[in-house]
Parts: structure tokens; sequence; C-alpha cells
């Protein structure tokens, strides 16, 4: 049976949408990721950095993402790791966008319109 790689993997879990879509900007280390994804929620997502490691020892595993092997500059921590988003990575969050699209298409057409704050 042939399956689909990029397929297989969705949905994804919001806390791997979220680190993805970090990185797709470039390589970071943990807490700018958290910080990221804090900044881009305003807020109303905080990741705990369990969360965020879990999350990343899976994508590693995965092929999502890869950790980077060297460090930004010499005044850079040397325990933080940094990673980036591999080719595999970059067509799955395009994969669990066009998803996620597809989904809001099918509730708009029913009708289905978020609340106002």
């Amino acid at each position: 049976m042939n399956t689909d790689p990029v397929n297989d993997l969705l949905p994804l879990p919001p806390a791997t949408l979220h680190i993805l879509l970090a990185l797709t900007e470039g390589e970071r280390h943990g807490y700018a990721i958290i910080q990221d994804v804090e900044a881009r929620t305003d807020g109303e997502l905080r990741m705990s950095a369990g969360t965020l490691y879990r999350s990343i020892a899976r994508m590693v595993e995965q092929g999502l993402i890869v950790e980077v092997a060297k460090r930004r500059s010499r005044a850079d921590d040397e325990r933080r790791r940094y990673y980036r988003v591999t080719p595999f990575g970059s067509a799955v969050t395009r994969a669990e966008v066009r998803r996620l699209e597809q989904f809001v298409r099918m509730a708009r057409a029913r009708g289905v319109r978020p609340a106002l704050p």
C-alpha cells in the first residue's frame, strides 16, 4: 500500500504547528520559539518548556525539523540548541494550512462565523 508521508502526519497537534510556524522565519532556540508563539497568539497560548521539548523531540524523529550544528555567535550560550524546518517539515506545514483552510471554508459555507469579542 502506498501512503503519503505528508498526509500521514495530519492533522498536526497544535503545538507542532505553532513550532513549525515559529521556525518558518529561520533558525531559533527553544526559548525563542516559546516567545514567538506567545507573541503571535497575543499571549493566549503560553507553551511550557515540557510541551516544547517533547514536541521538538518527536518532530526531529519525524523529520520535520533538525537541530542546527553550529551556534549563531561566540557570545551565544553553548547550551542553546537551535532548530530549523526541513523541506519535509515545510511540506507538512503547507499541507496542514491547506487542510485548515478547507475546514474554515466548509464552516463558512454553513454559516458558521467566529463570535465577536
